[in-house]
């Protein structure tokens, strides 16, 4: 847990901020790691993550450290799923990380103490009436107690999910469905992929050299950005899970330097991903 003063905007100045995300950690991620991704740790999640699941840990960081993505990739649409995301099924699936949810009802008790009167039928007491005190049992069942959203991939105790272009919203069904894994004590950990901030330049230029309709709507700041993450993360939406929030970085992008040269700019227009976060929704 991190403690940092902060001015507060109810005009308290140096109010503590509680922080649920870690310092940096160094020595636990490979030599290059932080050149193709932005890495942010939340309860301890590096540390969890690479001492107790480390057989999974270590899979998904192999597999991201040889992820590439060509720019093209990165504006095609994919109908439910984008040629990215596809990729990184295609990696992890071999190696059984599947698509998982939960479901649950919730069983009740309802334990009462009853007392019992009888009559004492001998001895001294004969005639006088007592009581027996005895525990008496109600079950009742609330169905579907536990509806967890389908997590894109888990194995072990690890969740992993990606969100490479979608609504920023999409981030609060992903925190709550990894939530509930771990707080019904399927997975220790989650992982989150998605893009940093570092890749707005590359969707600029993408932007003012092609011809997509409604770009800044579908790329832009309501959509799947790192900081969109990070304040949910830092608002507590993972309630006690450790979460390792991974963003792309353009080292991953292998092709984008010749792709400028062969599409020329038309325009230029600024490309912003600084919205405000809607933190509004219930998880």
């Amino acid at each position: 847990m991190t403690i940092r003063p902060q001015a507060s905007n109810t005009g308290l100045d140096n109010v503590p901020v509680i922080s649920a995300r870690d310092p940096d950690v160094p020595g636990l991620l490979p030599v290059g790691f932080h050149d193709r991704y932005e890495v942010h740790s939340y309860r301890s999640a590096l540390h969890v993550l690479s001492r107790a699941c480390k057989e999974e840990f270590d899979q998904i960081i192999d597999k991201l450290m040889g992820f590439q993505i060509s720019t093209i990739d990165m504006v095609t649409p994919g109908g439910n799923k984008s040629k990215i995301a596809i990729a990184m099924e295609n990696l992890l699936k071999p190696l059984n990380w599947n698509e998982t949810r939960i479901v649950a009802n919730l069983e009740i008790t309802r334990i009462t103490r009853i007392r019992d009167p009888y009559t004492v039928l001998s001895g001294r007491s004969k005639g006088e009436t007592k009581y027996r005190s005895r525990a008496n049992h109600e079950r009742f069942q609330i169905p579907n107690f536990v509806a967890g959203h389908k997590v894109d991939f888990v194995k072990g105790r690890v969740a992993f999910d990606m969100e490479w272009n979608s609504k920023d919203q999409t981030f609060d069904r992903d925190l709550n469905a990894v939530r509930a894994l771990y707080d019904c004590n399927i997975v220790a950990a989650g992982v989150l992929l998605t893009r940093s901030a570092e890749l707005a330049p590359l969707f600029r230029e993408i932007q003012n050299r092609l011809e997509i309709e409604k770009f800044a709507s579908k790329y832009g700041a309501s959509t799947t950005w790192m900081k969109k993450l990070t304040d949910r993360l830092d608002a507590g939406r993972a309630g006690g899970c450790p979460i390792l929030a991974i963003g792309i970085k353009p080292a991953l992008v292998t092709d984008f330097e010749a792709w400028k040269i062969a599409h020329p700019a038309r325009r230029d227009v600024s490309f912003e991903i600084d919205g405000p976060a809607d933190l509004r929704d219930e998880c």
